[in-house]
């Protein structure tokens, strides 16, 4: 059996874990110092699982010596220092974290060492690109391309009407993050949740759109003049956001205190764990277009994929949480199935010029309930 190790047991590394565990024919082992976490999906799948502290970098080294391969899923802080750790014990690795740095920065470590990292493979950054470079394909010429995603409790609930399946902090540094993207062919950069815009989605309704900073590899590996990648809330998220933002609830500067100090980061963080907690049963949807634009044999073509997943009714498993997993789980099975992958940095969205191989992935990620609606105007 294949040893996989998964590093993050939180609802996306738990689900990860118990869905290759499912397959019978992988030994997973689940590594977090979240004891209890730990235990909800151990009672769930046949995995095993070990408590251990991933900030410490001696930990990574000995969950991942004992994986054929890793698949990480880690806070975002901690995402790019775990990859590198993994790689450097000689172990391939897929990373769901969305991590700040640079990928390519370790791409001379995996390829001296033989090794394959395929980085940013999410929801999105990941099957947003992927979709992105397959739409992309399919023209002439593409000139631009749009892709909006979110994550949404089903029923909206005062203050923020927002849940997160994932630390907090990686949800704030979306918030804070400059987004970057490319506007006739040149790098722009605005503030997050800065040119917001109304979008009305079947089955959804009218949500509101922000820039984000969720491009990242597509940048460098997709040559369209004009890309942009916005975030999807209830509409009036945006200004609620906005003034804790400007009023320093995110700031990272300590303040002092008659009994010690703390970041107003660090207090926030804690706030909106509790308030953006998930509750047992509660329903949530994931929502994504990505639209390319372009020539094809001389008319102007927008070719779009839709995207909308429910909270699974027979498990309940969280619908963000599977489809920030699932694309990481048909990875580690085509790797399983013999597919091979190039050595070095590996970002989703250049697998998607493999046609073979993308529609593989769509049949995976569709074996799972999440499906893409495809159309042309």
């Amino acid at each position: 059996m294949k040893r996989i190790v998964v590093l993050g047991g939180g609802m996306v590394g738990g689900y990860i874990a118990r869905a290759l565990a499912g397959d019978g024919r992988f030994d997973v082992l689940l590594c977090d110092r979240d004891a209890d976490a730990l235990e909800v999906s151990r009672s769930a799948a046949p995995i095993r699982v070990r408590k251990t502290d991933l900030s410490v970098d001696s930990q990574v080294r000995s969950c991942a010596s004992e994986a054929d391969l890793v698949i990480g899923a880690v806070p975002g802080a901690m995402g790019f220092s775990t990859v590198r750790t993994v790689l450097e014990t000689g172990r391939d690795v897929i990373d769901i974290s969305f991590f700040p740095e640079d990928p390519y920065e370790l791409d001379p470590i995996a390829k001296n060492l033989g090794k394959t990292a395929v980085v940013d493979c999410g929801v999105m950054p990941g099957l947003g690109g992927m979709l992105g470079a397959w739409l992309a394909g399919k023209l002439d010429r593409a000139d631009s391309l749009s892709i909006m995603v979110g994550g949404l409790p089903l029923v909206r609930r005062w203050p923020l009407e927002y849940k997160a399946p994932f630390s907090p902090m990686d949800v704030i540094e979306e918030y804070t993050r400059p987004a970057r993207f490319r506007r006739d062919g040149k790098l722009v950069t605005r503030p997050a949740l800065s040119d917001p815009e109304m979008v009305d989605l079947p089955g959804v309704g009218t949500l509101e759109a922000f820039n984000t900073d969720g491009l990242r590899t597509l940048m460098r590996n997709l040559g369209i003049p004009n890309m942009a990648e916005k975030t999807l809330r209830y509409p009036g998220h945006i200004e609620k956001i906005r003034m804790l933002r400007e009023l320093g609830f995110f700031s990272q500067r300590a303040i002092d205190f008659r009994k010690g100090s703390v970041s107003p980061l660090e207090l926030t963080a804690k706030l909106l764990f509790r308030d953006w907690k998930l509750e047992k049963g509660e329903q949530e949807f994931t929502v994504m277009r990505v639209e390319v634009e372009g020539v094809r044999n001389g008319q102007t073509i927008a070719e779009r994929a839709d995207l909308l997943d429910r909270t699974d009714p027979v498990t309940g498993d969280s619908s963000m949480a599977r489809t920030t997993g699932m694309p990481a789980v048909t990875i580690a099975r085509l790797l399983a199935d013999g597919t091979g992958l190039p050595k070095g940095i590996v970002a989703p969205e250049t697998l998607a010029s493999d046609r073979n191989l993308f529609l593989k992935f769509l049949e995976g990620i569709s074996r799972a309930g999440i499906r893409i609606e495809f159309s042309t105007s």
